[in-house]
């Protein structure tokens, strides 16, 4: 009996002493984990990239707007909006709502809703639930004040995120982005 249970120490130190096969060992348990951080990198990576573009969108509709002398007419907001939404690619632009509204902040700093147009599944729409004609509009202090008795051109944009893989994020996220604009000619830009 007392021999049985020195081989069997003796095998458990010979175990113990061996190298071979450790690394391999160590590389199983650590290539899930590897993996999940690099999948997990490229998937933030996309959608960091997913996001700067929706704020790209939201400026460059917004500045083409804010550079209209006076009027602007349907159509012209209608390819503003096209060309915009070429800023996505390669993403799909599909789920990409935009929407610009021209605020006017009267001479006590209190913003109203002079006009909105939103562009959404290839649909330019003149009534915007969100931002009725002549509703109030939340414009950020510093903004009213600066355009006090003026006109502000605010472009939102909303794109709802589907993941890569869907790995790490599995749920599509909504991407919300705005910019504001003062017409570049000053006064008020009319809806034609």
């Amino acid at each position: 009996m007392r021999g049985a249970g020195e081989r069997f120490l003796n095998t458990l130190r010979a175990f113990c002493r061996r190298e071979t096969g450790v690394a391999a060992v160590e590389f199983a348990l650590v290539v899930p984990l590897m993996l999940s951080v690099y999948l997990g990198c490229t998937e933030a990576a996309a959608l960091l990239t997913a996001d700067r573009k929706v704020q790209s969108v939201a400026g460059a509709v917004g500045d083409l707007v804010a550079r209209s002398n006076k009027t602007i007419s349907q159509g012209q907001l209608e390819d503003y909006f096209l060309a915009a939404t070429s800023i996505m690619a390669p993403y799909d632009a599909s789920t990409l709502i935009q929407t610009i509204t021209a605020v006017s902040v009267s001479d006590t700093n209190e913003p109203t809703v002079l006009w909105s147009v939103r562009y959404e599944n290839g649909d330019l729409s003149t009534t915007v639930a969100d931002h009725p004609k002549e509703s109030p509009y939340n414009l950020p202090v510093a903004m009213a004040a600066i355009a006090t008795g003026q006109t502000v051109i605010a472009a939102e944009v909303e794109y709802g995120y589907r993941p890569l893989l869907g790995i790490v994020f599995k749920e599509a996220l909504d991407l919300n982005r705005s910019a504001l604009f003062m017409p570049r000619f000053g006064g008020t830009i009319t809806l034609n």
